[in-house]
């Protein structure tokens, strides 16, 4: 991974963008979304991940967030979620989409028969209070983009939710870059 896509400093906020092996759909029904963001809960609750804003879709995710160990934590959530995201597959029969993961594996990955999830993240730095509301405003209107709902807050799995009415029942962000 090249130096620009490294989290430098672990103690700053970050736009965090992570999407799945060869961008294949898998966040298109609430129970693989849900699996992400129990992932986010619990490096919110155990590993002091400070999430701003977030939005999945079909196959990729964004977020602001920061934490101690922010590069740690965002592989927690990848790691968990990628196994917890192919047990489903499994118990769901989507055998395609898991033969496609055993395809798409990069040869050097020996520990697992599939990848889930591309090498890496793309985390850009979060340098000042306009960069973060740009940032913010993006991650909402991403779905509003993509022709999938009208408003920002029509999206489920965005925290355009949070922001725009206040609604914290799937996961709660800080609304203020701290």
């Amino acid at each position: 991974m090249r130096d620009r896509y490294k989290i430098s400093d672990q103690n700053s906020v970050y736009f965090i963008t992570s999407t799945i092996i060869e961008w294949l759909p898998v966040f298109t029904n609430n129970k693989y979304c849900d699996i992400l963001i129990d992932s986010l809960k619990h490096c919110i609750e155990n590993k002091s991940l400070n999430l701003y804003a977030y939005v999945i879709l079909d196959n990729h995710f964004h977020l602001i967030g920061s934490a101690p160990e922010l590069s740690k934590t965002i592989s927690s959530v990848k790691k968990y979620s990628a196994r917890m995201i192919l047990k489903q597959l499994e118990d769901d029969n989507r055998n395609w989409l898991i033969n496609q993961m055993e395809f798409f594996k990069k040869k050097f990955k020996k520990e697992s028969d599939h990848q889930v999830w591309q090498e890496g993240y793309h985390p850009v730095l979060i340098s000042d209070q306009d960069v973060f509301v740009q940032k913010v405003e993006y991650i909402h209107n991403n779905p509003v983009k993509r022709g999938l709902v009208d408003l920002p807050e029509c999206w489920r799995y965005s925290s355009a939710r949070n922001y725009l009415m206040d609604d914290h029942s799937i996961i709660s962000v800080n609304c203020e870059m701290s």
